[in-house]
This record gives structure tokens, C-alpha cells and sequence, in this order.
């Protein structure tokens, strides 16, 4: 599924093609670990039916999770391509809570930690919108569990950091990237500019804020790449998390990147 990168390999690889490498490894593996939880059954609804996971497993949540990292990534490199900075901003912190859902799951079962939390987390996620023929007449009311609940148990998992820093660091990316979702004003603000200055309400390809955001992306690809090997350990499947642990690694010396968000050379 997912295929170490050749060694050696760096002058003739571009961002695209590294890319595109990562996105085609991560579809086949959704495909295939889809394959190893009970399938959606057809449900009526309505007039019709949807599919639905009856059993409600922590292996289900994982595919699931997976299947929208891989659809969201594939949007925020959309974004990125057009130069809609401030909507691919928005949408990595989309990214970002995905990312911290699968390490969540993942790390409850990989350590044999599993709490009241995750099983509260595991109940709202599969939990229906509606209970009723419409939306206005609905009772249903989802529970959200707190964000900084879960960040905070996976800061008392991954050691390193003590627990409030690693806590406080999850929460200042959190609150950077909100400021593009809830559209604040120093956020607008980075639309402005130029000669005359003036909004860019086409994209902002080109300018020195589409360099930055491009740069940003590689973060979010290798963080997913992470994510995809934390939840194959959940699935005890050590031979796939070996080779997306290699992956990972050429992934990051082909781009010359060490946890940074820095533009490599593209010719």
C-alpha cells in the first residue's frame, strides 16, 4: 500500500510528484483497511437509504477519519493551486482537529489506555444529525466533546513536552488558524495589498502570502502521512507501519524538510 520512495531520489522529484505519490499511498490504504472492518450496511431513510457502520468500532471511526484526511488534503492542495490562501488556511484546521481525532483513537488502542472519554467520543461521532422526518422538528442534540480535553490526553501520551506546554502549543496552532475559519480581521487584512492597495478576492497566487501557504502545506501532508501510521499500529499491522514509517522518512529527506515548513527546490 504504501511504497517506500526510491533511495537516492531528490533532484528529480517536485513538490507535485511527492505529492501525488503520498496522495495515491493514502488512498489505497483507506481502500484496503475498509476492507478489514465490518462493511456499511444500507439503511432506510427517509425516502431511501443511507450506508451506515452499525457496529460502531474504534476501527470504523479510524477508516472514517482516514477517508476524510485524504479528502481534505486533496481540497487544501486545491485551495493552495488557485491561491485561495485564506480558504486553505481554514481548512487545515480541519486538518489539524482530523489529525488529533486519529491520534486520539489510535493511542487508546496502541497503549491499552482506552477511557470513559473515548468511548463519549466514539458515541457523539456515530450519532445521527436528525431523529425526526425533519431537521426543524429534530431533537437531537450532539454532544461535542472538549477539545482540549483531548489534546490534553494525547500531550500525556507522547511524553517529551509537559503535559500543559504540549497542551498550550496544540492550542496556540488551534487559535492562529481559527482567526481564517471565524474570518477575523487580521486575517482579512492579509487579502489587502499592492499597488494600489486593494483586496485580492480572486487568489492570492503569485504574492508573498501564497509562498507562505504553499510552504505550510508540506506540514500537513507529513502530519497525514503520521496519522496513517499511528492508526496501522492501531490495526496491528507492523509490516504496513514499517513501510509508511520509510515513506515518511524519504518523504521528508526528498523535500529536505525536519518538521518545518520550508519551500525546497522545485527545478
Amino acid at each position: 500500500m504504501f511504497c517506500p520512495l526510491k533511495k537516492g531520489v531528490k533532484s528529480h522529484m517536485r513538490p507535485d510528484q511527492l505529492y501525488d505519490q503520498a496522495l495515491a499511498h493514502m488512498e489505497r490504504t483507506v481502500h484496503q483497511l475498509a476492507k478489514r472492518v465490518p462493511q456499511p450496511q444500507v439503511v432506510p431513510y427517509k425516502d431511501g437509504f443511507v450506508f451506515r457502520h452499525i457496529e460502531k468500532t474504534t476501527h470504523q471511526a479510524l477508516v472514517q477519519k482516514l477517508a476524510r484526511l485524504v479528502s481534505s488534503l486533496h481540497a487544501t492542495r486545491l485551495l493552495m493551486t488557485h491561491g485561495f490562501v485564506q480558504e486553505q488556511a481554514a481548512l487545515q484546521r480541519v486538518l489539524d482537529e482530523l489529525q488529533e481525532d486519529v491520534t486520539f483513537l489510535a493511542f487508546g488502542v496502541i497503549f491499552n489506555k482506552w477511557m470513559p472519554l473515548h468511548d463519549n467520543y466514539l458515541a457523539a461521532f456515530f450519532e445521527e444529525e436528525f431523529d425526526a422526518e425533519t431537521a426543524i422538528d429534530s431533537t437531537q442534540k450532539r454532544p461535542m466533546i472538549p477539545r482540549k480535553k483531548i489534546r490534553a490526553w494525547i500531550a500525556s501520551m507522547e511524553g517529551g513536552l509537559d503535559k500543559s506546554r504540549g497542551v498550550e502549543v496544540t492550542r496556540t496552532i488551534s487559535k492562529a488558524y481559527s482567526g481564517y475559519v471565524h474570518a477575523a480581521s487580521p486575517h482579512i487584512m492579509d487579502m489587502y495589498g499592492g499597488n494600489p492597495p486593494a483586496f485580492h478576492m480572486h487568489g492570492m497566487l503569485g504574492t508573498p502570502r501564497h509562498v507562505e501557504h504553499r510552504a505550510d502545506l508540506w506540514n500537513y501532508f507529513y502530519r497525514t502521512i503520521i496519522a496513517f501510521g499511528f492508526t496501522a499500529k492501531a490495526f496491528g499491522d507492523d509490516e504496513l507501519f514499517v513501510t509508511i514509517r520509510e515513506f515518511a522518512d524519504e518523504f521528508a529527506r526528498i523535500s529536505g524538510k525536519d518538521y518545518q515548513s520550508q519551500e525546497w527546490d522545485e527545478a
